[in-house]
């Protein structure tokens, strides 16, 4: 029998992040795992992190894919881009697995996809981050920037992170490989 805290956060918000982080990145330290997945539209949250990296930890930050918001343009611009890479960060901007294409197909047509139906129960159950969580860690690790070993994996809602976790990691055709070893924190309220 293994014995782990959980911390919680009253609710769901930036102002979680700074603590997020250091848990996060802690916990990464005591299990030896080499790579932290970070959600980051704008870059600031990965602008944050970079204080509790250290030279066994490997950052890969996954962003939004362009035309996200606005077509043909992204959320974080190049000198944050720029900045990050020149810290050893790795930046991977793709389309979410949980609605990509199913979610235009859903705007045009009406009703709901599958992979819609597991990212709304994500989000209902365990909340927003923990939903970014297993997304970016299958974005990641289909972008060929993280291994299929353990690694901590921290998301959050728009602005900011308050859910992290460690997991391991499967790619989008193995999705249901994928296994959430440990709840590191998360708000209490989901929304």
């Amino acid at each position: 029998m293994i014995e782990r805290k959980i911390f919680y956060f009253e609710k769901p918000g930036e102002e979680n992040t700074e603590a997020t982080l250091k848990l996060a990145f802690e916990r990464a330290r005591e299990l030896g795992i080499k790579y932290v997945v970070l959600a980051s539209s704008y870059g600031d949250t990965a602008k944050k992190a970079l204080k509790y990296l250290d030279s066994g930890t490997k950052l890969v930050v996954v962003t939004y894919h362009t035309g996200f918001l606005e077509e043909g343009k992204n959320t974080m611009d190049q000198e944050t881009e720029n900045f990050l890479r020149s810290r050893g960060v790795t930046i991977v901007r793709q389309s979410h697995v949980l609605s990509g294409i199913e979610r235009s197909i859903t705007r045009k047509f009406g009703g709901i996809s599958r992979v819609e139906v597991i990212a709304e129960a994500l989000r209902a159950l365990f909340g927003h981050g923990l939903k970014v969580c297993v997304e970016i860690a299958v974005m990641a690790a289909d972008s060929g920037a993280i291994p299929l070993e353990e690694v901590v994996s921290i998301g959050g809602r728009i602005r900011g992170a308050d859910t992290a976790v460690v997991l391991k990691p499967a790619h989008m055709n193995n999705f249901f490989e994928m296994q959430i070893k440990e709840i590191i924190c998360m708000p209490r309220e989901k929304r």
